[in-house]
């Protein structure tokens, strides 16, 4: 049933309070959160390097709520979830599409942010019936420019935080400008907005794990992305330190059906988080039409 234009909008989803729940997978339970209505095609969020459920920015998974069924999770061995994290995003992929599957669902919409656009890559390419449409951000493809020197990056500016006694997403999601720092600031205001269940830190060997799939992926081959028939809307900022912008366009240009948001200005790697305000109903828009 479709509700008529003189229907109410739905009631925003709070990612303050939505709780966590566990799907037991091959017998390793599952972490996940679901934001939003009961029906629909889900919208599968898949995280980026390190992340765990309450790094989503909470003003990107209400905003997507508020119209569409959303789901977090956390991968493998990440969180709250059991199991050892893969080191190939090929098995990250793999363990994606048993988690859906182990939710029942036949077919899904994809948002992979950075190391999750990678597996979300995969997954359309390998389950093309599963997956509907695809949401890529802040990411690229196997082999992309300057992936591979994720690891070094990432140290460089953790050390470089600690030394401010700052966090590192400052340096490694958003850019040194003015307003960059601002942006950074709030973001991180955001992710505390959540203050009871909150999920548990990544281990120091599932985050070496999650390194030596990224470094694996950027110095892969490049593979044939005309195998991904579906529409993908693509996303990034225009300074983008860990995976650099030009592999958005990259992305853009190989991809048979994709649509390109223009990179958003002065703004980095979590683009779509830092610009969520344009970025939620040009997601929304891509997804309905």
């Amino acid at each position: 049933m479709t509700a008529s234009s003189n229907s109410p909008a739905p009631a925003p989803s709070s990612s303050r309070n939505a709780p966590t729940r566990s799907v037991s997978v091959q017998g390793v339970d599952f972490a996940y959160r679901q934001h939003g209505p009961d029906d629909g095609v889900p919208l599968i969020l898949l995280n980026h390097l390190s992340a765990v459920l309450d790094n989503w920015d909470p003003r990107v998974v209400e905003g997507l709520a508020a119209r569409r069924r959303v789901i977090t999770y956390d991968n493998r061995g990440v969180g709250a979830s059991g199991g050892s994290t893969p080191d190939t995003v090929e098995a990250m992929a793999r363990d994606t599409v048993l988690f859906v599957r182990a939710l029942g669902f036949e077919q899904v919409d994809l948002l992979g942010l950075s190391m999750g656009g990678f597996v979300a890559q995969v997954i359309a390419a390998e389950e093309p019936a599963l997956v509907r449409k695809v949401i890529l951000a802040g990411t690229g493809p196997a082999g992309g420019p300057g992936i591979d020197k994720v690891t070094s990056v990432t140290v460089r500016d953790m050390l470089k935080a600690a030394l401010r006694l700052k966090d590192p997403k400052h340096y490694l999601f958003f850019p040194p400008t003015e307003g960059g720092q601002r942006a950074a600031r709030a973001f991180l205001a955001r992710l505390k907005e959540r203050t009871d269940d909150r999920d548990k830190a990544i281990s120091v060997p599932s985050f070496l794990a999650q390194l030596k799939a990224i470094k694996r992926w950027g110095r892969a081959v490049p593979q044939d992305l005309s195998r991904i028939r579906q529409p993908v809307l693509v996303a990034n900022g225009e300074s983008d330190r860990m995976v650099p912008s030009v592999n958005t366009l990259d992305l853009a240009a190989r991809l048979p059906r994709a649509e390109l948001i223009p990179l958003y200005p002065d703004a980095g790697h979590v683009g779509i988080f830092q610009c969520h305000e344009a970025f939620v109903p040009r997601a929304l828009e891509f997804l309905a039409s």
